[in-house]
Formats: C-alpha cells, structure tokens, sequence
C-alpha cells in the first residue's frame, strides 16, 4: 500500500543539550532558518530545567494542543533524549543530533554545580535525584518503543563517528531504524552543522 507523504512540518520544538541553552550554535542557525524562510512554522526553543521531570512536564506543557501529525521535535545530546521520549508520547517525528542513549548511565559522574557553556556566569545544578528521573524516563522509551517502530519517515538523526563525549555506536543503536546521516569526522557539538542543515529541513518536509 502506498503510504501518503507527511505534509510538512507546522510547529516545531527544539530542545538543548545537557550545560546548554537556546544560544547554541545549532539552536541558533535552525531559529534563523525558520524565522527567514518558514515564518508560518511555530517555533519554540526553551531553556529546558536540569530536572528532567520538570523538562519533561514544560515540553508537554509547551506542546499540548500542537498537531501531531505536523509536529516536529528536534533535540541534541541530552535533548536527542527528550526529543526520542516526547515523540512517542505525541507520536511525532523527530530528529536526533548526537543524541545521548544512555543519560541515565553517563550523567551519573556529572553530580553537582556545572557553568552552562554559552554563559560561563550561569550555572546548574544536576542533583542525584535527577539521576532517577531519566531512568523513568528510559523507562517510557522501552515501553513505549515496540508500539511506534522507527521509520525513515519518522526519525532523522546526524551522528558524528568522531563525537568525543558519545559512542557513536551506541547512537546508531539509538536511532536504528531511521534516516541516519553519519559523519565520518566530526565533533559533538557538530561544528559544521550548517553544512548539514539542509538534510534536516528535508526531513522536516520545509526544503528550501
């Protein structure tokens, strides 16, 4: 059966990686191609809390009323996470930049007061208890997962085999089943992300 093309994206989410803000580079550059060539696109990039319960609550929140089948949810690092967990509560796509698999497991070292890296006079605090809060959230993903398999359609990730803090195998598993765009070299931050922008907005059906 011939399944029918997803009409573009309408709203879309952009969540931030762990210690980082809406002022990342990345943040920035899909905020500017938004505004300058999809300004009927709803866009929303908030500074997401350290807990991850509270983020979660704030992207429902943010979300709620939005169409799930012309919404889009973009995330980095620790917000490839959210962004995996939000698309099967709302059952919408996503795009996953160097997402982080496994939260639960590497956030555990990075207990305490931390400068958040676009703005080195603010900072967070990652209490333990937050620790627990992304092993509930794990636990949503594994439960949710087997109902929603991942599609080309559905998923879209760039993952960097050069990312110095993630293991880009462990991404891959992360995001198997999806439209993956890996580069050979290539840091976490993704620093020549802008060469890659396009890919994404394809995906997003907003192609220039």
């Amino acid at each position: 059966m011939h399944t029918p093309p997803r009409p573009p994206v309408s709203h879309l989410l952009y969540l931030h990686g762990f210690r980082s803000s809406p002022q990342s580079a990345k943040a920035l550059l899909v905020a500017e191609r938004v505004r300058s060539q999809h300004p009927g696109v709803v866009w929303c990039c908030p500074q997401l809390p350290p807990s991850p319960r509270e983020a979660a609550d704030l992207m429902r929140r943010l979300t709620d009323g939005w169409p799930a089948d012309r919404m889009a949810v973009i995330g980095s690092s620790l917000g490839g996470f959210y962004a995996r967990w939000l698309s099967l509560q709302r059952g919408c796509v996503a795009a996953l930049l160097n997402p982080a698999p496994f939260p639960q497991r590497d956030l555990a070292k990075y207990i305490g007061e931390h400068p958040v890296w676009q703005n080195p006079d603010e900072h967070i605090f990652f209490r333990a208890e937050f620790v627990d809060e992304l092993v509930a959230l794990a636990g949503d993903i594994s439960r949710l997962a087997p109902a929603q398999p991942i599609t080309p359609d559905r998923l879209f990730a760039i993952v960097s085999e050069q990312d110095e803090v993630l293991d880009w195998r462990e991404m891959m598993t992360f995001c198997a089943g999806g439209s993956i765009h890996r580069l050979p070299e290539g840091d976490h931050a993704i620093s020549d992300f802008d060469r890659h922008i396009d890919r994404l907005f394809q995906f997003l059906g907003l192609a220039a």
